[in-house]
């Protein structure tokens, strides 16, 4: 069986997708989609003592019209921002000094913007603990198509027998298509497990560097509980 999972790149994600990651034996980073404004691709909630916020990559001509792959940063001296950030919003959490090492791994900033972008995903994944998978870019393999048919080629192309995805593939996945070619569907059912969080009630929807920073390395995996349901029962009960 091999596992494939497809997502756009996304800056430092939340546990719930970095639970998906883990169930990956192929990660295929969609760097050739068009940037969708208000996506997760250069911005993701932090829990600060005021509330959450949103840290966010501003783009030159706010991305607009332009492949994740061209992306750039309009002002590329925002990671000193968001390292402060970083520090000062878990300034007294036990190993803030783990999510700090991880985000300055994850940044690039003599490289395109998409390096950074798949570089904080990958770096937070390994950080918390996810075992080793294949990682390919769409544009490199050079499928063509739009929506579901490009999805099944690429999950094809990749070897995949089964292909895990997010809600939102419910609006556009030819379910029938995939079980034609003998590729199961299933979709996330998230179930992350709460850890200590500072400022107010527990919430998964921030970035994973809270988990990092919060929990001992040994333990930082067992809190993403992946788990999945096959597209019948998932449409089922939607």
């Amino acid at each position: 069986m091999t596992r494939v999972v497809i997502s756009q790149p996304m800056y430092f994600p939340w546990a719930g997708f970095v639970a998906q990651m883990s169930l990956a034996d192929v990660m295929i980073w969609l760097d050739d989609a068009t940037f969708s404004k208000g996506s997760f691709t250069n911005r993701i909630q932090v829990k600060t003592p005021t509330g959450r916020t949103w840290m966010t990559i501003p783009l030159v001509g706010k991305g607009s019209g332009v492949t994740i792959r061209d992306l750039e940063a309009s002002d590329p001296s925002i990671r000193h921002a968001h390292r402060a950030l970083v520090a000062n919003t878990w300034r007294r959490a036990p190993h803030c000094a783990d999510a700090l090492e991880t985000f300055g791994r994850a940044w690039q900033p003599d490289a395109p913007l998409v390096e950074t972008l798949i570089a904080s995903a990958e770096a937070v994944a390994t950080e918390i603990g996810l075992p080793a998978r294949v990682t390919r870019r769409s544009a490199e393999m050079k499928i063509g198509g739009t929506g579901s048919d490009r999805v099944l080629a690429l999950v094809r192309a990749a070897g995949g027998t089964e292909y895990i995805t997010g809600h939102g593939a419910r609006e556009y996945l030819d379910h029938a298509a995939f079980d034609a070619a003998g590729i199961a569907v299933r979709y996330m059912d998230y179930a992350v497990r709460p850890w200590p969080q500072d400022h107010g009630p527990f919430t998964p929807y921030v970035t994973a560097l809270d988990l990092i920073s919060h929990v001992p390395a040994v333990e930082r995996a067992a809190h993403l509980a992946p788990r999945t349901v096959d597209w019948q029962t998932f449409l089922g009960e939607s």
